[in-house]
């Protein structure tokens, strides 16, 4: 490899990897923020944290890659540009793609690297953090007593203490409520003082209170008629209650197996198959019955019409001369007519919303299974297309570090998210197609990459403000040489005025 090649891979794998690590470090603050109150206050392991959270930055990297890689490009072109060593590789006869060269070694591992990523990685750190967040939702909070407060984390049940002592754990003036009886009844419990705290297998509640009294008042089915208080006192009372949802116990993680997220590309490939043989077998299903057997299909224990109106039942308009003769019939038989149509349009509209919620359900899974199915190659053309943005940039703006760079990477990520998120949307509803709605930013974005290469190619001054202040002032005196005379000279004078207070005030 040459030295000056080596100059440039050196000089982007750097800002590549710390660009990747703060991005990624963003966007998992942004995730513990969305289940900090699933995480607090449950007694988690910090294993089962740390855990989670590695599986979380790996669902990540799809959407942190493609920026990354547009901020490294931009900051390495720039740094370049900055330091004239761009120029000296121009003036040395190397063209800009000839400089990239490295660059787009780097870029072409990454991209194919991240098919495999999204492909295979990613579906399995999604099946197992959607297994360890449902078990964490599932467990209850630890058990902590605050001082004069409930604690309600225990089903059927509510304890207040008036203060815990940190250091022996000893609870004073403790108040239980106890609704876990079938029959209703519930059980109140007053002590000066004891312990409650879980087992160590966290399977029971072990409660032992000290000089307290029970009331134990009757809620079943005699309370109105035979309604009873029963109360006790104890100097020590010891009672062993089971506890679920304490322990954290995990799951199997194949439950999430079907989700869209969890599956691979031919997986997915195989869910869309049997789904769209299944939106097509409950579509007839919930259509035809309703046009067979409840539109055009006569009941018959329908009212008809009397002997008396005259109706061609040859003609397929017979329908239309009965509409027409219901007000010429008595009041008994319209009734009786409207109550029996009434009755086939709500059986049909009942029939018809069961069918049609089942087929809608299969149509969702199928339009999320198409779109996951094109995300997956959507991400590797999507860091090419970031790397073709980034690299013409940084040389045309030919600044380095975090400012401008980054200032340009977030309004190009925004342009791109939003129009990512939209086609998603859309392609969700079934509006347009999976293939439009996945690959409409690439589409946008293409085109801009081929100008901005086109425009670095070219040495264009395109993010020069220079550049745009010296075309300003050329069509402006263009335009005021076309003015009459007596304008050119007030224009003159003004600008003159206007200098002079400049100098005065320099």
């Amino acid at each position: 490899m040459k030295k000056i090649h080596q100059l440039v891979l050196k000089s982007f794998l750097g800002p590549l990897v710390l660009t990747f690590v703060i991005i990624i470090f963003i966007l998992m603050m942004n995730f513990v923020w969305r289940y900090i109150d699933e995480l607090v206050g449950k007694g988690l392991e910090p294993m089962v944290i740390v855990e989670l959270l590695m599986y979380a930055t790996i669902n990540m990297i799809p959407m942190g890659m493609p920026l990354a890689i547009l901020l490294a490009t931009i900051m390495t072109m720039g740094n370049l540009g900055e330091n004239y060593e761009l120029l000296a590789m121009k003036s040395a006869g190397m063209s800009l793609m000839q400089i990239m060269k490295p660059m787009f070694w780097v870029i072409g591992i990454l991209s194919v690297g991240s098919f495999f990523i999204v492909n295979d990685l990613v579906p399995y750190a999604n099946k197992k953090m959607f297994s360890i967040i449902y078990d964490i939702k599932q467990q209850n909070e630890a058990l902590e007593f605050q001082d004069g407060l409930f604690f309600n984390g225990i089903d059927d049940m509510s304890i207040r203490v008036e203060h815990q002592d940190p250091k022996t754990q000893l609870l004073t003036k403790v108040l239980i409520y106890d609704n876990r009886a079938r029959n209703g009844d519930m059980t109140t419990t007053i002590a000066d003082s004891g312990y409650i705290r879980l087992s160590d297998d966290k399977k029971y509640l072990l409660v032992t209170l000290f000089n307290g009294e029970t009331y134990e008042q009757t809620r079943s089915h005699q309370w109105y008629t035979k309604s009873s208080l029963r109360h006790h006192t104890f100097e020590r009372q010891d009672g062993k209650i089971p506890m679920s949802g304490f322990d954290f116990q995990r799951s199997d993680e194949n439950m999430f197996g079907n989700n869209s997220q969890t599956l691979d590309i031919s997986e997915l490939q195989h869910n869309i198959d049997s789904l769209d043989m299944k939106v097509n077998r409950l579509t007839t299903t919930a259509y035809n019955p309703l046009l067979h057997e409840q539109i055009f299909v006569r009941d018959p224990n329908a009212v008809s019409p009397p002997d008396s109106i005259e109706i061609d039942r040859s003609k397929k308009v017979k329908r239309a001369y009965f509409i027409d003769s219901i007000p010429q019939l008595p009041t008994r038989t319209k009734d009786k007519i409207y109550s029996s149509a009434l009755k086939s349009a709500r059986s049909s509209r009942n029939m018809f919303s069961f069918d049609e919620s089942s087929s809608k359900e299969a149509l969702n899974q199928l339009y999320r299974s198409k779109n996951e199915w094109h995300r997956k190659l959507t991400l590797p053309v999507s860091v090419l297309i970031f790397f073709l943005i980034g690299a013409p940039l940084g040389a045309i703006i030919r600044k380095g570090g975090l400012g401008m760079p980054l200032v340009i990477s977030v309004i190009f990520f925004v342009i791109y998210y939003i129009i990512s998120i939209s086609g998603e949307k859309l392609a969700k509803e079934g509006t347009w197609s999976s293939l439009l709605g996945m690959w409409i930013s690439a589409i946008v974005l293409t085109p801009l990459a081929v100008y901005l290469s086109k425009q670095a190619n070219s040495d264009s001054a395109l993010l020069d403000v220079d550049w745009y202040i010296g075309r300003y002032k050329h069509y402006r005196d263009k335009l005021v040489a076309k003015l009459p005379k007596k304008w050119q000279k007030w224009l003159q004078k003004r600008r003159d005025t206007r200098n002079g207070k400049r100098r005065v005030e320099s």
